[in-house]
């Protein structure tokens, strides 16, 4: 052999470091490669995430304020309407005294006229008549009860005696309770 065979066939150890250190660097390079793709794909999941969160709580705050608002334009007149409940009991009130008189026949036309009036007014609002009468069971959540008599008769204990004030509704929403006398 001749002295260049020998050169050819000895390996260096040198060459034999660098080819497994550039082995090592390609496979950090892949691992790093991966590991920022994973956690590009990890933020992408997680933005994905807050966007779908964010477009749910938009579209609850929607449906809230679109409800508050259908709610606010059915009892946008209740100052109006409670205010003129008084005037309704006036009525009321007249109209037990003026029919207890009959020669005032005319005035009791007259002023029925104008109470039924200003009632299909307020009903036309929204306004309806809370309906107690004697004898109901009393409800804490619908009644309110002023006082408490000695009941008449064993079936009227716990239950509706009279009605000293008439409760209405605006829509759904109870505005002014019925005023009641319960027995005991």
């Amino acid at each position: 052999m001749s002295k260049e065979d020998k050169n050819t066939n000895i390996e260096d150890p040198n060459v034999e470091d660098q080819n497994s250190t550039t082995a090592e660097a390609d496979s950090v390079e892949q691992n790093e490669v991966r590991s920022v793709e994973e956690q590009l794909q990890d933020q992408l999941v997680a933005e994905k995430d807050k966007f779908m969160r964010l477009f749910a709580e938009f579209e609850n705050y929607k449906k809230r304020t679109n409800k508050e608002r259908i709610e606010l334009f059915k009892t946008a007149s209740q100052e109006v309407v409670v205010a003129m409940l008084p005037v309704l009991d006036d009525f009321e009130r007249a109209l037990s005294h003026i029919e207890e008189d009959k020669e005032a026949e005319e005035l009791r036309k007259g002023v029925l006229l104008i109470y039924n009036k200003l009632v299909n007014t307020l009903e036309n609002k929204g306004l309806t008549k809370i309906e107690v009468r004697q004898g109901d069971t009393f409800n804490a959540d619908i009644h309110e009860a002023i006082t408490q008599i000695a009941a008449p008769s064993d079936d009227l204990k716990g239950k509706i005696i009279d009605v000293v004030e008439h409760g209405y509704k605006l829509g759904d929403k109870i505005i002014r309770f019925p005023k009641v006398v319960i027995g005991q």
